[in-house]
Order: C-alpha cells, then structure tokens, then sequence
C-alpha cells in the first residue's frame, strides 16, 4: 500500500521546535526612576535639540513676495 519514499532521507532531523517565549515583568518604580534619570541626563538634552533643529530644516519657509521691477 504504502510504501517509503526511496528517495526521502531514513533519518531525518526533525524540525526544530519553535522557541518559547517567555514573560518579562519589570518593577514600575524602577521604570519610572529610569525614565527620571534620563530624562535629567545631558544626552537625552541633546536629542531633544536635535529633533527640534531637525525640525526647523524641514519646515517649509514663508515665500515673500518679490517687488516687481520697474
């Protein structure tokens, strides 16, 4: 009836199992006092004037009008 595939490899690996994943809890206090020291670092300060110069040289320019000549 049904017979093996003789082409097909005896032994075979099997197929690896999927990785399990697991569960990260972190304290809420010491999230909070992470977030309070960067916020005071210096290198948070820098990026936050790094967006903001970002920012100005996207910013599309007001067009003036130009007087005509004559």
């Amino acid at each position: 009836m049904n017979e093996p595939d003789p082409s097909a490899p005896q032994n075979a690996p099997a197929a690896p199992k999927p990785a399990m994943l697991a569960e990260v809890r972190y304290s809420l206090s010491e999230l909070l006092a992470e977030i309070q020291a960067e916020k005071g670092s210096a290198s948070f300060a820098m990026e936050k004037l790094d967006q903001a110069e970002i920012g100005k040289l996207f910013k599309s320019k007001k067009t003036t009008r130009v007087k005509p000549k004559g």
